[in-house]
């Protein structure tokens, strides 16, 4: 079970949804990195559950650092993160104990290692990215640091309602006015109702989240395998309940011409070179140009509804099924973190592989 992220800056995370807490560590950060608990605790509060739109898990979700970190500055030593799990309730899911709830992990995880954790989700649950965005905390602050990155994560899109948000203006500000995050306030409200009305009925939405990263110098990534859109993909859809990338203009690119899509290049008076568009969403042969670094995300409805399901038990006796526990009718606005965090981690890991392997002088 490969529980580990990243090359030069490495994560590893650990425990299960219904377990006693999550915990992360971070290896290869340099000595020197500002780190406090309440830039990760703000982080975590904007993935926690609670509220009317989300899960009615209330989980505090408060870091503790348990290595790597001296008088506020990291040591480059690995950097150990725990975030104590005080609402779980395993005995949710005691009576699902043998079924196969439709859209979980749970036959897939049986027929990979033959056994799984009843308690919910265990690894495969979203719980496990809380540790992920205490990462992404820390990487946020050494890339504003070091270049001035800001990241900006927002919902863009509600089953098939899409909002007009620019990515190279849209600001954080706007996207946390929003109970959605969606910093386009006519479409927000929208999103609002909808997701009211899907919970109200027993069932789910899925939609799409966007990010960007300005501020991203040219020349991070590399042209083979190690693409920042190849590690940037990997990264994304690894988040549960991601189904699809667009980068860029994404799915819009594949019904142009070559002359309607490309990125052409000009220079201002300084003689700095930079794209006149940015089609491309910032990457141009796998490695960044210099122009916002932006994606979209597209993640399924939450599997776990209110609605009566078929489904069968681990003798394949066919079952009537709905789901209970505690669950988010949509979880679009608290994935908006764990996006962020995501392209953080990647930006971190391409940043030191450029100062391990620095381009040629002359």
């Amino acid at each position: 079970m490969s529980n580990s992220f990243g090359e030069y800056l490495r994560i590893t995370t650990w425990g299960e949804s219904h377990g006693p807490g999550i915990g992360v560590v971070i290896d290869g950060l340099p000595a020197g990195v500002p780190v406090s608990i309440e830039t990760i605790a703000a982080d975590l509060a904007r993935r926690r559950p609670g509220g009317d739109l989300a899960s009615s898990r209330k989980e505090p979700d408060t870091p503790k650092i348990l290595s790597g970190v001296l008088d506020g500055k990291t040591l480059g030593s690995p950097l150990a993160i725990w975030i104590e799990s005080i609402d779980a309730r395993s005995e949710d899911y005691d009576e699902m104990a043998d079924l196969y709830r439709p859209g979980h992990a749970d036959f897939t995880t049986e027929a990979r290692y033959g056994h799984r954790d009843r308690r919910g989700g265990g690894r495969a649950s979203a719980r496990e990215t809380a540790a992920r965005v205490a990462a992404g905390a820390v990487c946020r602050v050494m890339l504003a640091r070091e270049y001035g990155i800001e990241i900006v994560g927002w919902v863009d899109e509600l089953s098939g309602n899409r909002a007009e948000v620019d990515p190279a203006t849209v600001d954080s500000e706007a996207v946390e006015l929003s109970p959605v995050r969606c910093p386009a306030l006519a479409t927000s409200g929208s999103f609002v109702d909808q997701i009211e009305r899907a919970r109200e009925a027993g069932d789910s939405l899925g939609g799409w989240v966007g990010v960007v990263a300005r501020g991203v110098p040219a020349g991070w990534g590399d042209p083979v395998f190690a693409k920042m859109k190849s590690l940037l993909g990997a990264a994304m859809l690894s988040i549960p309940a991601a189904m699809s990338l667009e980068l860029g203009d994404g799915i819009a690119a594949t019904g142009r011409t070559g002359s309607e899509n490309n990125d052409s290049f000009t220079s201002d008076e300084s003689g700095t070179i930079h794209q006149r568009t940015n089609r491309s969403g910032g990457m141009q042969g796998g490695i960044t140009s210099g122009a916002p670094l932006w994606l979209r995300v597209g993640f399924k409805p939450t599997s776990t509804i209110g609605t009566t399901q078929e489904t069968v038990n681990r003798s394949g006796d066919g079952i009537q099924f709905e789901g209970k526990g505690r669950h988010d009718p949509c979880v679009l606005p608290r994935a908006v973190a764990i996006v962020e965090a995501m392209m953080a981690l990647v930006l971190v890991d391409r940043m030191l592989a450029r100062r391990a392997t620095p381009p040629a002088s002359g």
